[in-house]
């Protein structure tokens, strides 16, 4: 019966379009491999497509045939079961899962950026220790012999001793580092025998595993930063999922305890507060005239020198901190000058941003403008930062610009750092290490003091100071400067990354307990596409950071004489011609010095063109695509209205309406053709012959056959 109710309705309206549609539905349905109960469709639908599905009577499929089909279906299973017990055993899910729904998906962004930062340093300790640790341990490779005779030329006339100072506090040796100076948390822990002796180079693996790790975690952190793109950057501005759609779509009615509906009424709360706040946004840059938007530019050019006079200022602070405390050795004080560098360092980042508040606010900006001018010198400030501390560094050790007797002779300062790797790998030990008691400390000793006092008293006072503000940007910059102090350290500290996953687990949890306890959400809310993106493109320039200073170090600074794998190199990198000359032929060893030559960069400057060519007209050709989709769901929608409009017309009388049922002819012939375009909706028309397409043939049931409205 609704095959002879779908070609009557079809013969109707008399569309061979809807036909095609329908048949080419059809073929895709049948030829997906896609399980039927995920498809977007009703449980009639569902029905007949499954029941498509299945070979026609009279027709043996082989055993081959259904033991594959079995298969199938098993491992489809048994991939979707093992899926859900590894979302189940996540880590931190559920209180990932509270923060979104109670604070929303951009505060919720900052603890799953959390999350991702720990995965990239385990990956990072699992390559160090599978290709230098475990090797070194294994092999056992003799002593290297006695270190090289050489005298230092020193202004004082006495060389250093290498004996580490005595403190009686053996916690402040910890916290310094000086605890593990003869251990494999520094480079001078690490010592290896000839190149000719092992068939293993551990010299090449201790080399080239920092450089492994900062391109994987370059991939990973790409690869997470285009998967969380804004949605707005591809489909635009002008393209907004109406309210309507969340309000109608966006309860789970699967959920039934209290907890539960509270946290997903708060989700859908905050999902609401996003769109208003951004559609709030938007509509005050549509209704700037250009009088206000050049008082606005000259505004903003006129805060921004000001706020770079302050970072210029707070660079130099950091530069000079760092070279008084080097240059201060011998000072009765130069325990506590040891934390000179980073204490500066995190006073710089914590009055800086306070400085600029103060100066955006000034100017009445709007609060968007404001946070984002913020935002912006903030992350100028803390890389910044980093940057000038490692060239503060690289000018006292490796005496860049400086002109000192020990320097000529040796490439750095052997007088005063005579193994200066490990001194380089100490320095950032405790800017970490610091890093973190910094924030122990004033989650402790200023978040939760403070709540006190709120809750405890009553006033105008109290009421102003109020709880501390959880700041999402603020946070991520805090974790991204201890990440890239992590990635300074891969050469000089290999394993910085295993106390850099301690500190962030231990992170997550001092933030959560600041979050539901000693905080309040931050009225400017944030998507969580928009967060992810920023997230990513701060953690690569970080990267960027980071990376710069290891190449220049590896391809160009002189190691320590008596000191590491490489005392006897010029230059880390020397290690891999004196491989390349010991391991490979002379045909391998002409065609690795090609791959090094100049020679060799304009064909990959000519390759590079094309990929890169290549890519951007498929960019350009999925922007067409996009932009012809966007105007097709345009379209779908106004051809919705129009059938609704046709539907409204061809309805009878609300009294007639009750004495009409579905069996009434007078209903069917009033019933509009179809509302699933390209979907047999009950309605639609059925093509009389299969399909054309001699690889994927379907069965269309008989009129004989059951059909979906009967079962």
């Amino acid at each position: 019966m609704l095959r002879q109710w779908s070609v009557q309705s079809g013969q109707a309206h008399g569309e061979p379009a809807g036909e095609e549609l329908w048949e080419q539905e059809m073929e895709r349905l049948f030829c997906s491999r896609a399980p039927v109960r995920t498809l977007p469709y009703s449980m009639v639908d569902k029905r007949f497509i499954r029941q498509l599905r299945e070979p026609p009577e009279g027709v043996k499929t082989s055993c081959w045939q259904r033991w594959q089909r079995r298969q199938q279906t098993a491992g489809r299973r048994l991939g979707e079961a093992v899926q859900r017990l590894a979302q189940g055993f996540g880590l931190w899910e559920g209180a990932l899962y509270e923060i979104g729904g109670l604070f929303g998906t951009g505060i919720q962004s900052y603890f799953t950026f959390l999350r991702f930062l720990l995965l990239l340093n385990l990956l990072t300790l699992l390559l160090t220790s599978s290709f230098v640790l475990l090797p070194l341990v294994w092999l056992r490779p003799p002593d290297p012999g006695p270190a090289l005779n050489f005298t230092l030329q020193c202004p004082g006339g006495t060389q250093l001793q290498t004996s580490v100072p005595n403190f009686h506090n053996q916690l402040w040796n910890v916290l310094t580092g000086r605890a593990f100076n003869n251990t494999y948390l520094f480079y001078g822990g690490y010592r290896a025998g000839p190149e000719s002796s092992s068939a293993y180079s551990i010299r090449l693996a201790y080399l080239l595993s920092p450089l492994a790790c900062l391109l994987l975690c370059f991939c990973g952190i790409l690869r997470r930063m285009v998967k969380g793109l804004p949605q707005r950057l591809f489909l635009g501005q002008d393209y907004r999922s109406p309210l309507s759609a969340k309000v109608f779509s966006s309860w789970d009615f699967c959920i039934r305890g209290q907890e539960a509906a509270t946290i997903k009424k708060h989700e859908i709360s905050n999902e609401f507060k996003v769109e208003l706040e951004e559609g709030h946004r938007f509509l005050l840059v549509q209704q700037q005239t250009r009088s206000q938007r050049a008082c606005h530019l000259l505004t903003c050019l006129r805060v921004n020198v000001l706020i770079g006079l302050l970072v210029v200022g707070g660079i130099s602070a950091i530069f000079w901190a760092t070279k008084y405390s080097q240059d201060n050795k011998e000072e009765p004080l130069f325990v506590l000058l040891q934390y000179l560098p980073p204490g500066v360092i995190a006073l710089v980042n914590f009055l800086g941003p306070l400085l600029f508040v103060f100066l955006v606010q000034l100017e009445n900006y709007p609060p968007n403008t404001e946070v984002n001018l913020t935002l912006m010198w903030c992350v100028v400030l803390k890389l910044a930062s980093l940057g000038m501390f490692s060239f503060s560094l690289g000018q006292t050790m490796l005496c860049i610009g400086r002109n000192k007797t020990s320097c000529e002779s040796y490439g750095y300062d052997a007088c005063d750092y005579q193994c200066w790797e490990n001194s380089v790998g100490e320095e950032l030990y405790k800017l970490s290490t610091f890093n973190f008691l910094l924030t122990v400390a004033f989650t402790f000793l200023v978040s939760l003091p403070r709540r006190l006092l709120v809750e405890r008293f009553s006033g105008r006072f109290w009421a102003w100071l109020d709880r501390e503000e959880f700041l999402v940007p603020k946070n991520v910059l805090d974790i991204v400067a201890a990440q890239t102090v992590t990635w300074m350290g891969l050469f000089y500290c290999p394993l910085l990354p295993l106390f850099n996953s301690i500190f962030i687990f231990l992170t997550f949890y001092i933030k959560k307990y600041t979050l539901l306890r000693n905080s309040r959400a931050s009225p400017r809310r944030f998507r969580a596409s928009s967060s992810t993106f920023f997230f990513q493109l701060v953690l690569i320039l970080g990267l960027l950071v980071a990376t710069v200073p290891l190449g220049y170090v590896v391809s160009s600074i002189h190691s320590s004489w008596d000191c590491g794998l490489f005392a006897n190199y010029s230059a880390p990198w020397q290690v891999v011609p004196e491989l390349v000359a010991l391991w490979l032929p002379p045909s391998g060893q002409r065609a690795v010095h090609y791959l090094g030559s100049h020679a060799f960069s304009f064909p990959l400057l000519i390759l590079l063109s094309l990929v890169l060519t290549v890519c951007v007209s498929q960019s350009q050709a999925k922007a067409r695509a996009i932009h012809g989709l966007r105007k097709q769901l345009v379209w779908q929608v106004q051809e919705k209205w129009h059938l609704v409009e046709d539907l409204s017309r061809l309805l009878p009388d609300p009294g007639l309406a009750d004495s009409l049922g579905p069996e009434s002819p007078h209903w069917r012939s009033s019933r509009p053709r179809s509302f699933c375009p390209g979907f047999p909706c009950p309605g639609s028309p059925r093509p009389g012959p299969s399909l054309a397409d001699p690889t994927c043939r379907f069965h269309f049931p008989s009129s004989t056959d059951p059909t979906p409205a009967a079962t």
